[in-house]
């Protein structure tokens, strides 16, 4: 019987930066992928510009760490933000490209690299005329096309991959817009009040509806009864780059959040000129003491309807039997009356 096999892609590379190669390359200790060094100076990324209807021409290099000889997959891909925690991937060779993945072209889709060797491949990127103007993130990729095997009842096979980002930008009017949605909260509550932690996890999406990536700020605010302020913070775990049309699914922990109160929490979201906010009511309530307050409730009522039937009873009149007619005599007849 075969066992059932999943193949992983792994782009850990993308995000790794590591000064003992060139211009930052992108590194997953066996082999890297960065820009050819200028006359001016190393780049940690491609920064490219262009106007729709332009083409562009540069060279990436990919640098064998091993001693034996490498074969890549070389290709151009989209990036986005993924769901999880908003970092940076990009797109797998079988998706569909709208943007660098589609317009980027390496000189050779198939690269050999000798042992501690590097070897350096040019590619064009052709603008078409009707590309939408602002920033069409990617990156250059050299896949790893063998697969390791993996062990156990699940074999995973794993093929590791290495891009250099691409950060393009279509000239044309820009628009920087953020959107805060689908603000949620839920309590976490110990069963007898004031004997444990109360908390609440608020979650909520964010989405760049703009054609610029973003580097986000969220502001989260919660007010009880009366206004009292209860919580007032800026939030961590925010994306330092939010590319356009991407959203991202977050959650915060508000831990000694309020067990009796009645309230709202608001989300605010600001970058480059643009601010949103969004709100969401919540009603803190301890409900095992509400559920014992309802029983005892139920039971006292019960109780009290009992008792005033019992009185009831007790207090009504009693009501008398009424009077046997008499018997009517018959009157005796005299002994005159026999005669």
């Amino acid at each position: 019987m075969r066992k059932p096999y999943v193949l992983l892609l792994s782009l850990i590379g993308l995000f790794l930066g590591l000064t003992a190669v060139p211009a930052r390359a992108a590194d997953n200790g066996s082999w890297s992928v960065y820009p050819v060094a200028s006359k001016v100076a190393a780049r940690p990324y491609f920064y490219l510009s262009a106007d729709p209807g332009q083409t562009l021409t540069d060279k990436v290099a990919v640098a064998n760490k091993t001693g034996k000889p490498l074969t890549f997959r070389l290709y151009a891909a989209d990036a986005y933000n993924t769901a999880r925690d908003g970092g940076f991937a990009v797109r797998t060779l079988k998706e569909r490209m709208r943007g660098v993945g589609a317009w980027a072209r390496p000189a050779r889709s198939r690269v050999t690299v000798p042992g501690h060797k590097t070897v350096t491949v040019p590619f064009t990127l052709r603008v078409p005329r009707g590309a939408e103007p602002g920033d069409h993130p990617g990156a250059i990729v050299a896949l790893d096309e063998r697969v390791d095997p993996g062990s156990g009842k699940l074999a995973l096979g794993v093929q590791r991959a290495v891009g250099a980002r691409v950060y393009l930008r279509v000239g044309g009017p820009t628009l920087t817009g953020i959107s805060v949605e689908q603000v949620r909260l839920s309590h976490h509550q110990p069963l007898v009040p004031g004997f444990g932690d109360s908390t609440a996890t608020i979650g909520y999406t964010l989405r760049n509806t703009g054609n610029v990536t973003l580097d986000p700020k969220v502001e989260l605010k919660a007010r009880g009864l009366f206004g009292r302020t209860l919580l007032d913070r800026d939030l961590k775990g925010i994306p330092s780059e939010l590319l356009p049309g991407q959203s991202v699914r977050l959650t915060e922990t508000w831990h000694g959040a309020p067990q009796l109160d009645r309230g709202d929490i608001t989300l605010t979201a600001s970058a480059q000129d643009t601010r949103q906010s969004a709100s969401a009511s919540f009603f803190a309530l301890p409900w095992l003491l509400v559920g014992l307050v309802f029983v005892a409730g139920v039971v006292t009522g019960v109780l009290l309807v009992r008792a005033r039937r019992g009185r009831a009873r007790r207090s009504a009149p009693v009501r008398r039997s009424p009077r046997a007619a008499p018997t009517p005599s018959r009157p005796r007849s005299s002994p005159s009356a026999r005669r």
